[in-house]
């Protein structure tokens, strides 16, 4: 029985330099934390008792004899990608709802190898979990995602990522005394807004206004460096907030589908009750929104905003983990399994 848990993430700024359409010709960066807010995959080989041979068990219980019956396209997906042929269960379980701009796609696609990998007795790099779940979405799944959910839910941790022309990345950790990082957590909210969307089709007609979104794209790229000055320096936090807010205008105009009137009417009630700044998580549409308020204006956005669920949390550092492995699924020569690591896949095959 393997159980593995994987973080979702909050990016701040740099969302939409992350696609290759933008990167491979500017570069690109993103200011993203992980959470401690988890999804979880619980996984083993079913025993020949049943009248199916693997069985997958998420929002809906699936019940196969074959890998090309599972409806779930990551499911089948990784399990292809895996090389697994014996049956097994899969079980999927998530501290917050999916499709809601918290990177929870990735974060499953990178458990569910992680889980796999641990399953056939190998342990990868994180980088190599990252670098296959992206080639699983955007290669095999034809996803119209970046490159950041994967990166941030299998490594972990507050990070300045950045992504070079090469499609090489770079994972630069955020360093501040402890005292200001409290500090910064304790100005930050979370909310629910209600809604829920499907991040590929928005991000697909982002992807297609890249092209005459160049100037908005290179502010967005600018403040990923403006606000990790903002955080490692001795300034006032609450230009951080500013600079949130003004990313959200900008993203807005990416694509009209980033936001509706029910989005905007949240943003403006928090901004009246007392917050610097909003940003709607994720490709846009819905999902949850992310709240810059000082912590002594705090109560009276939580009472303008009572009728939406507010989300306390965290940042997390571990990334994607292995934290139950039944050692009764070892071979018989325990030294030549779970230590030995995988080689990496050369950049140019996954991407």
């Amino acid at each position: 029985m393997i159980i593995c848990r994987t973080p979702f993430r909050i990016s701040f700024f740099g969302g939409g330099t992350d696609y290759p359409v933008w990167y491979r010709e500017h570069g690109g960066a993103v200011l993203a934390t992980t959470i401690d807010k988890y999804c979880y995959i619980t996984c083993r080989y079913l025993p020949p008792f049943f009248s199916h041979k693997s069985r997958v068990v998420y929002s809906k219980i699936e019940n196969v004899n074959d890998v090309s019956e599972i409806q779930h396209p990551a499911v089948q997906a990784v399990l292809r990608h895996m090389g697994i042929t014996e049956g097994v269960e899969i079980h999927h379980d998530g501290d917050l709802p999916a499709r809601t701009g918290l990177g929870s796609s990735s974060a499953f696609t990178v458990g569910l190898l992680h889980s796999l990998f641990a399953l056939k007795q190998i342990m990868p790099t994180k980088t190599q979990l990252a670098m296959e779940a992206i080639h699983i979405e955007r290669n095999i799944l034809h996803e119209n995602v970046g490159n950041q959910d994967q990166v941030s839910a299998a490594l972990g941790g507050f990070n300045r990522i950045v992504f070079r022309q090469d499609d090489g990345l770079e994972l630069q950790p955020v360093i501040m005394p402890r005292e200001r990082l409290r500090q910064f957590q304790d100005h930050l909210m979370l909310y629910f807004t209600g809604f829920q969307r499907m991040a590929s089709e928005i991000a697909k007609e982002q992807i297609a206004n890249t092209l005459h979104r160049k100037a908005e794209l290179e502010r967005i790229y600018e403040m990923v460096d403006e606000a990790l000055s903002i955080l490692i320096g001795n300034g006032n936090l609450v230009e951080f907030g500013k600079l949130l807010h003004e990313s959200w205008r900008i993203k807005q105009q990416l694509s009209n589908r980033i936001t509706t009137p029910a989005i905007n009417a949240i943003s403006e009630a928090a901004m009246d009750a007392g917050a610097v700044g909003t940003k709607l998580l994720g490709a846009g549409g819905g999902g949850f929104m992310l709240l810059f308020v000082r912590p002594e204006d705090q109560p009276k956005v939580r009472e303008r905003l009572k009728s939406l669920l507010y989300v306390p949390f965290r940042f997390e550092t571990q990334g994607s983990q292995i934290i139950f492995y039944d050692r009764n699924i070892m071979d018989q020569d325990e030294s030549s399994v779970i230590h030995r690591k995988v080689e990496t896949i050369p950049q140019e095959e996954l991407v």
